[in-house]
Formats: C-alpha cells, sequence, structure tokens
C-alpha cells in the first residue's frame, strides 16, 4: 500500500519561505515522477511542480516559476517543495502525488496520480 505522508506546512508572512517534504513507503519511488498539487479555499486542486523519477527534469505552473523548487533524494524516498517568496495566493493545502505509470515526460494531469498524500496547510499572511 502506498503511503505519502508531506510535512513542514505552517504560517508564514509574505516574502518568507517555506519547505515542504513528503516521505513515500510502500512504492519503488525511484521509479515514479512525483509532483505537488494544491488546493485554495474554494477552487479546485491544481498542479504546482513535478519531477522526473531521477531527479533530471521538472516542470512548474506559471503561478511559481522562479519562486518555487522540488526535488528529490531516491536514497531517502522522499520528494521536496522549496518555496520562497510566498505570496498571499499562495495559501492551500498542499499535497504530493505520484505518477500512475512510469512516464516518459511529466504530467500536470491530477488524473495522471494515483496516490496522494493527506495534505499539510500553508497559510502566507500579507
Amino acid at each position: 500500500q502506498v503511503q505519502l505522508v508531506e510535512s513542514g506546512g505552517g504560517s508564514v508572512q509574505a516574502g518568507g519561505s517555506l519547505r515542504l517534504t513528503c516521505a513515500a513507503s510502500g512504492l519503488s519511488f525511484g521509479d515514479y515522477n512525483m509532483a505537488w498539487f494544491r488546493q485554495a479555499p474554494g477552487k479546485e486542486r491544481a498542479f504546482v511542480a513535478a519531477i522526473t523519477w531521477n531527479g533530471m527534469s521538472t516542470h512548474y505552473a506559471d503561478s511559481v516559476k522562479g519562486r518555487f523548487t522540488i526535488s528529490r533524494d531516491n536514497a531517502k524516498n522522499s520528494v521536496s517543495l522549496q518555496m520562497d517568496s510566498l505570496k498571499a495566493e499562495d495559501t492551500a493545502v498542499y499535497y504530493c502525488a505520484s505518477d500512475r505509470v512510469q512516464r516518459v515526460g511529466l504530467s500536470p494531469r491530477e488524473g495522471d496520480y494515483d496516490a496522494w498524500g493527506q495534505g499539510t496547510q500553508v497559510t502566507v499572511s500579507s
């Protein structure tokens, strides 16, 4: 059974930084692309960033490009999201997810990911 557990959320002022980490178990972690999504109050869950199984390629939503950095450590079965220059509009519950298949290329589509963490709250005050 795949288990993804996010940590590192919290409250921060605009302009500040947070680092989210997702610990994975129950899967061959190094074989799958991973992603972060977020869901703001009253909105649908949205793609944030993704990284290939080997960490060689990344993809970001335009809204976070240049401010967020996704990385992974296959030896520790973990994926992280470094969030800098945070804005009030980054406030959301953040989820990590593992790809449904061993995919060539990165997908921003929620339906292409089949294992999800419980989410961690990030609140940015202006």
